[in-house]
Order: structure tokens, then sequence, then C-alpha cells
């Protein structure tokens, strides 16, 4: 009995040591739960502060480039070209030279317009002063037409005068009184009587008609000249429009910077025959660069125009940061205007979430101490919750 109380007492010991260790455990496994609970409870506060504050107010992407509203230079007039005095990557200004044609045809189409101009203004002047001319026709057709009014007259008057006289002869011929001689000199007074009528009648008709000639010539002439100065008779505008287009396309010759920019694309050389409306080179405002940026359709419930945006540049990196402004969204996402636009109505499909892209213009100020080219990669951040 006495040799077995030593192994109780130690087995004793022993179990109360794994009780205590046993609580002790317990506790620690406690502390554990209770830290674990804490740290997945400030997680999910974390994240809903960030959700609420930034992620809910933001939106963002990377798939953003600059484009610019980039003019094209093309020729009005087809020539050949005499001097190019810029190159790819030049600085221009707006109405800066840039190519001049061959001048020669159009400085002889300036001369010759302007000889038609004079040409013009005295055909209407010719107008003018014949109009008093036809006046004075009508006016002389006039009289003449009374002339062969009374002759007739006379005419119609011998006539009958001779009927008269041959009426008596024949009838003082029967009881002998009259010779046969007589009264054949009277029946041929009566014949040139009646042929005198006939050519006075025929006189007075050409007078008439020469009198309505006159009349139509001059109503004629008069159409020319009605309503119309000689500075606005259509003639003469019609020469001054042709000397002025004239004019117009020897300036034309002289090609000129559309706007600020740079060139670009520059593909014409002197000697060149260029046909009007053939491209030269492009002239890229890189003042008025503007963003376009490509975001998700899921991305756009709270983006509307007047947005600010923050925006980086590859160029510069992420310690260069422009501003802008959201100006506008695109009529449909990009895949819409694609050159081959998806089609999913056959075969299999999976669905793809579209991006719709975004202009987004840019602190001219900013731009100005920084220049953007057409092209480079940027990345924008909206702020949904601000509007300018």
């Amino acid at each position: 009995m006495s040799k077995m109380e030593p192994e109780v007492i130690e087995e004793a010991a022993r179990i109360e040591a794994a009780a205590q260790a046993d609580l002790h455990n317990q506790g620690k496994r406690k502390k554990l739960f209770v830290a674990l609970g804490t740290t997945v409870l400030s997680a999910a506060l974390g994240y809903g502060v960030y959700s609420f504050v930034y992620a809910s107010r933001y939106v963002s992407t990377d798939n953003a480039y600059t484009a610019a509203e980039t003019a094209q230079v093309t020729p009005a007039i087809s020539g050949i070209v005499r001097e190019v005095l810029v190159a790819d990557t030049s600085a221009v200004k707006q109405g800066q030279v840039l190519v001049r044609l061959d001048d020669v045809d159009a400085k002889l189409a300036v001369a010759q317009a302007d000889a038609e101009l004079g040409r013009s203004i005295r055909r209407v002047r010719g107008y003018v002063a014949n109009d008093e001319s036809l006046a004075a026709q009508i006016r002389a057709r006039a009289s003449e037409r009374n002339r062969a009014a009374a002759q007739v007259a006379s005419a119609q008057a011998d006539l009958e005068r001779a009927q008269v006289d041959l009426a008596r002869r024949k009838a003082l011929a029967d009881s002998g009184s009259v010779s046969g001689d007589e009264l054949t000199r009277a029946e041929n007074a009566f014949e040139t009587a009646q042929a005198n009528l006939a050519a006075t009648q025929a006189s007075a008709a050409q007078s008439d008609a020469n009198y309505t000639s006159a009349l139509g010539s001059r109503e004629a002439n008069a159409v020319l000249i009605a309503d119309a100065t000689e500075e606005t008779n259509p003639e003469v505008t019609l020469a001054r429009a042709r000397l002025d287009q004239a004019r117009v396309n020897l300036e034309r010759t002289v090609i000129r910077a559309p706007v600020d920019g740079v060139v670009a694309k520059r593909t014409v050389q002197v000697g060149q025959q260029v046909q009007a409306g053939a491209a030269l080179l492009s002239v890229v405002p890189i003042g008025t660069v503007h963003v376009d940026a490509n975001f998700k359709e899921v991305q756009l419930q709270n983006v509307k125009v007047g947005q600010p945006v923050e925006v980086h540049s590859d160029l510069y990196g992420k310690s260069v940061e422009y501003h802008g402004v959201v100006t506008g969204l695109a009529g449909g996402t990009g895949s819409t205007f694609a050159t081959i636009p998806a089609q999913n109505a056959t075969g299999n499909w999976i669905k793809v979430v579209q991006r719709v892209p975004v202009r987004i213009e840019l602190d001219a100020s900013e731009l100005a101490a920084r220049p953007l080219q057409v092209g480079l990669s940027m990345s924008a951040r909206i702020d949904t919750r601000t509007v300018r």
C-alpha cells in the first residue's frame, strides 16, 4: 500500500497539469477567435468605407488614348507644286504658308476675266446708247408711216378723180362730144391712179412693218437694261463674279495652315501635279488634344457630362497629372463601329463586356506646359459625384 501512494500522487499531478494546460489552451483559442473576428470586422468595415468613400465615387480605366481633330490640308484647285515650305514634325501657326502652286495659269485667268469685265461694261453702255438710237428710229418710222398714210390718201383721191373723169368721158363719148383719144387718156389716167394707190398702200404697209420692227427692237434692247444700272446689269455682274473667282483661284495657289499644330503625313513633293481635293499633308492641333477613354459599360451608370477627370500619361508617368472634364459619351460601343462588327446571332455565343468611348477635354494650360501627341496611352479616373 505504501508503495502505490507515490504513483497515485504522480498521476493526480499529471491530471491536474493536463487540466491546467487545457484551460490555458481554451483561453488562448478564445483570444485567437476574438482577434480573428476583430480582423474580419475591421476588414469588412474598411472595405465598406472604401466602397462608400472611394469605389462608389470614382471609375477608372487605363484603356484610354489621346486624340485630336486632325486637319487635312488639300488644294482647292489643281496645279503643279512649286514650293513646299514644311516637313513632318514642323510646328506651324494658323495662316502660315505650307505649299505654293505654280500661279502662271491663275494669273492669266485673272487677266482674261478682267478683260471680259471691261468688255461687258462697254457692251452694257452700248445697250444704253442703242436705246436712244432705237427711240429716234421709232420716231423716224412713225413719221414715215404718217407720210405713207398721207400718200395713200392722196392716191385714193387721185383714183377717185380719175374714176369720175373716166365716167364723164364715157358718157360724153356716146354723144360724140369726146374724141376716142381723150377717152383713152382718161382710161390710162384711171389705171395709173389705181397703180399709184396700190403702190402707196404697199409703201404704207412697209412703213407699218418698219415701225413695228423698230418698236420690237427697242423692247428687246430694253429687256437687256431694264431695272438695272451699269453696275448691277447681269452681264457685268456675271463678268465681275468670274473675275472674283479667278482672283480667289490665284489666292488658292498659296496653301496655308488651317489651324495651329504639327505637320504630319506629308506626301506632297516639289514638281508634283496635284488635283483639287488630294491630301497633301495633315496638321495635328496638339494644343487641343483630348482623351478618348474606353470605359466598361458597367462603369457608366453614374458618368455624366461635366464631371471632373484626373488623367495620367504613360509619357510623363504618374507624377504628372492632367485635369479634364467629361464632354460626351459615344453614341455606341467600340465594337458597333468596328470595320467588321460583331455578329452574335449565330453560332456559339459568349457574353463580352462592352466598352463605350468617353470624350475628355483637357485643361489647355496644362497641355501647353506639357504637350501630348496623338495616340499616347493614358489612364483616366472620373469623379462621378461631382459635376462642374
